[in-house]
Formats: C-alpha cells, structure tokens, sequence
C-alpha cells in the first residue's frame, strides 16, 4: 500500500493574488521615487550655487577689517575707531564699487547689504539665473570665558539663489590684524 503523498504548491488563485500585491506595491514605490526625482534638487545646480557662494565667501573674508578706512592715515597704527578720522562702519563709503579699478571695496564691512550680485569680481557675468547677496553683521564669537567680542568679530553670510533654490553659507572674520592694509 502506497501512501497518497499531498503535493505542495500553490494554487492559479494563489498565484494571481500574489501577482496583484506585487504589482500594486511595486507600483507604489515607482511613483515615489519618480516624484523625489522630479522635484529633487538638480546637483549640478547645487554644485554651481556652492561654488558661487564659497567664491563670494572668499572675496569678502580676503578684505582687511580694519577700525578706519584704508584710506584714513591712522589706519595704520589704530587701535580703536576713536583715533580714526574716518572710521570704518557698515556699508560702503560713497563711490566705492565692488571691483571697482579706481575705488574698489576695502573693507569687509563694505560688502554689507549687497544684493541682487549676478557677477564676478573681475566682472564677468556668473551663469544665466544665478543671483547673490551678502550680509556682515558684527557678531560675537566664542564660549563665555574667552570669548570674542563683537566688535572684533563678523559674521559673513552669502546667499546664492536659482529659480526657488537658495544656499546660504556663513562665516566669521575676526580682527586678528586690525592694521593689516592691503
């Protein structure tokens, strides 16, 4: 005698139900990953604001940050804004342009304000829908003990911006050498 043995397997209906999960699930997570890619951030963009802005960073932290103008002849020796006949304040001083041949910014905190930047320093046009702005802003530096006090710190921050996009990076300059013209 011989023991009908039971056949495992699955049954057409089984394998129909299974076919269905399958599908709507692999459905489901196709759509996802095709909406985070079109609306995602595009690398190249962010690779060209990124560029953009640490250019922009580097040109502002390069300037002097001095207690007078560069021009001031205390610039030099000061050691406070008080002996200044021209101190340095936020801004830039009336005819100075960023670039500029004959009366560039000479100072960190000329490039305070400066917005709707769509250009290099040497002038040349950044790519097409690239615009920048920069904000300096004393701010103090440091834990409690030793801390840097505003006065001597900055805070540097580029905003580059591309259609609805927008990068920000920041940075501090301090006055390690407040004489330091260029």
């Amino acid at each position: 005698m011989y023991a009908r043995s039971r056949q495992h397997g699955v049954t057409l209906i089984e394998l129909i139900v299974f076919i269905v999960i399958v599908g709507v699930a692999l459905t489901g997570m196709l759509t996802v990953l095709n909406l985070t890619g079109r609306s995602g951030a595009d690398p190249m963009i962010r690779k060209q604001m990124l560029a953009i802005a640490e250019g922009l960073m580097d040109e502002v932290a390069a300037q002097p940050f001095t207690w007078c103008d560069p021009n001031d002849p205390a610039a030099a020796t000061a050691i406070s804004a008080a002996v200044c006949a021209t101190p340095e304040v936020m801004g830039f001083e009336a005819g100075e342009t960023r670039g500029g041949a004959v009366t560039p910014f000479d100072n960190v905190n000329d490039y305070n304000g400066l917005a709707g930047i769509s250009t290099s320093i040497t002038g040349t046009a950044m790519p097409a829908g690239y615009t920048a702005a920069i904000t300096v802003a004393p701010s103090a530096l440091g834990p409690a003990a030793s801390l840097v006090p505003a006065a001597a710190s900055l805070l540097i921050t580029v905003t580059v911006s591309f259609n609805t996009e927008n990068l920000t990076i920041e940075g501090y300059r301090t006055r390690y050498a407040p004489n330091s013209l260029p």
